[in-house]
């Protein structure tokens, strides 16, 4: 399964991605309520309809604050340049097992290809 963050999201919905189109498809992406809610922070074209179809995606289990505190202290993700969202998104892959991360995002990439949950696709 693979978590796309939000910076795959915003690429696929300006220009389109037949890797992501394709994932889609085959049921491989999965969802974190928080990346439906920064995306719903957006404009979007059928807002509701991208919306409703994010959610219905399989999500991953969502980490409680104090787990992702406890997660930060035990891989010292501290000062590696990512944010509370972020760490979401990692404590969801570490919780969820088989679950890999998509992201563009240059600091998350390291911190994830460290954790062995970063999945390399274009």
């Amino acid at each position: 399964m693979i978590l796309a963050d939000t910076s795959i999201w915003v690429d696929y919905f300006r220009s389109g991605n037949p890797d992501m189109e394709n994932l889609l498809r085959g049921g491989q992406i999965v969802m974190h309520p928080f990346i439906v809610a920064e995306i719903a922070l957006g404009s979007l074209h059928n807002r509701r309809k991208l919306l409703d179809e994010m959610e219905a995606l399989l999500e991953v289990r969502v980490a409680q604050l104090n787990e992702v505190r406890h997660m930060i202290e035990a891989h010292t993700l501290n000062s590696k340049g990512i944010g509370l969202t972020d760490a979401h998104l990692i404590a969801s892959c570490l919780m969820t097992p088989g679950t890999q991360l998509w992201t563009r995002d240059g600091d998350l990439e390291k911190v994830a290809k460290t954790l062995g949950i970063l999945v390399y696709l274009p």
